[in-house]
């Protein structure tokens, strides 16, 4: 069992209200992402680590120091508040400099510095962060953390969620995990890993086609389809132990499932009466109610953050096209009127947006608002496909082909700053978990 130990908590309203008195306010960079480029990252330089043990150590441990300031600093750079500032020899020679002082990173922009120090108690690695305002040149915030060696990634991301939640107060994403589908010797099997694709873990293993994984609201477990029973039936899977448990087995098509914002209730598809409708389940499978009553196929369902509303997919009007209704059913309205195929929608945690692929002659990622206003292509090279939002809004993850082969993209809500997650092919249905608290 992975165990971070936070070792110190330094009053920071207590203090901060002396220091913020000296260097000015620090929560001024919470705010929202926006096209507009009027919300600039603030920037932030990360030190590398110095070890202040006495005892030897090893050349393991000075590649988990390494790690851990690169891992700090992709995790903010990935944050739209942040933008990493390096450091190179020439600035360092043309400013006659033997080593990086507060005032250099001034000089460079940064408005704060992250300073690194490192212990090595037993088997454990010892991290603490000290945060500094470069113009004040005061240190307003600091944080210690401790985890078996083996688990440093994981403190790491911790450390860049503190960091983050310290300076606007917002919840960082970076202890957050995926979930997503691998071909797996001709079979699709469900695996999990890190936000970056890192420590990656197998979940099944049935030898199945398993697709449309989604957690539950407290992260300890997958709703997914699998096919592992010959025909297409909702199974649970709790993360800590890969147990799985059959949720709904009904005549036909059962797929798409996907859990209310409270937890009560698993919106999903089933066939049992000779139609591909939209039904809502309790958490052990029982039918609570059937919600659409249409002759044509209704599909890939998706819960607003309220839970008040449901979009989903029909093709009632000849095409597949996203539609949205209220969670009893009822006020059903068409929301894209854009392209003749539109499908799998996913909801911002925001509320104000609905990402979904259409396509034309290959499959671009689109979102559009709530209203059926603005709409934008965010991702259309290669075929793209299962947009989903990260539990703050901000980032979204799909899977390309853009490269040849399925792997796994991010990109920011607007489609820029788009990254590739995995390289060797054949993932698709990235999910991302909720936040970590």
């Amino acid at each position: 069992m992975k165990t971070i130990t936070r070792l110190f908590f330094f009053g920071v309203l207590l203090i901060s209200t002396t220091l913020f008195a000296q260097s000015g306010p620090v929560r001024d960079i919470r705010g929202r992402l926006t096209e507009k480029s009027s919300f600039e990252p603030t920037k932030i330089g990360v030190e590398e680590v110095r070890y202040v043990g006495i005892n030897y150590i090893t050349a393991a441990d000075s590649l988990i120091m390494r790690e851990c300031g690169a891992i700090l600093r992709k995790d903010l750079d990935f944050s739209p508040y942040f933008e990493i500032v390096l450091v190179d020899s020439f600035f360092m020679k043309h400013m006659e400099l033997q080593e990086m002082t507060l005032l250099g990173w001034k000089w460079l922009g940064s408005a704060y510095v992250v300073r690194l120090e490192a212990e090595f108690p037993g088997d454990n690695v010892r991290l603490r962060y000290r945060l500094f305002a470069a113009d004040s040149e005061k240190e307003i915030h600091k944080e210690k953390f401790e985890t078996n060696k083996i688990y440093y990634r994981a403190l790491a991301h911790e450390m860049a969620d503190d960091i983050v939640k310290f300076l606007t107060g917002d919840q960082g994403i970076f202890r957050c995990k995926i979930a997503y589908i691998k071909h797996v010797r001709g079979n699709k099997e469900l695996f999990i890993s890190d936000y970056d694709g890192f420590d990656e873990r197998q979940l099944t293993n049935n030898k199945a086609i398993n697709i449309s994984p989604t957690f539950s609201p407290d992260g300890e477990y997958i709703f997914f389809t699998s096919y592992v029973d010959g025909f297409p039936k909702i199974y649970m899977l709790t993360t800590s132990d890969n147990s799985m448990n059959l949720i709904a087995g009904y005549p036909g098509i059962n797929a798409a499932p996907a859990v209310s914002p409270d937890g009560k209730q698993i919106a999903c598809v089933l066939s049992k009466d000779g139609n591909s409708e939209i039904y809502t389940l309790d958490r052990k499978g029982k039918i609570i109610k059937r919600l659409t009553y249409s002759w044509a196929i209704e599909s890939s369902p998706t819960w607003s953050p309220d839970g008040k509303e449901i979009a989903f997919t029909s093709d009632r009007t000849g095409s597949p096209q996203i539609y949205v209704m209220d969670a009893e059913g009822l006020n059903v309205r068409r929301l894209t009127f854009e392209g003749k195929y539109n499908d799998s929608p996913c909801w911002s945690p925001r509320g104000d947006r609905i990402s979904y692929i259409s396509r034309d002659r290959i499959f671009k990622i689109y979102s559009v608002d709530i209203n059926g206003r603005d709409l934008r292509v965010l991702a259309e090279i290669g075929d793209n496909e299962n947009p989903h939002f990260s539990p703050d809004g901000n980032h979204i993850i799909f899977s390309s082909t853009r490269w040849g082969q399925s792997d796994l993209y991010m990109m920011d809500l607007f489609g820029r700053k788009q990254q590739r997650i995995t390289t060797d092919g054949g993932y698709s249905n990235p999910v991302w978990s909720p936040l970590r608290k």
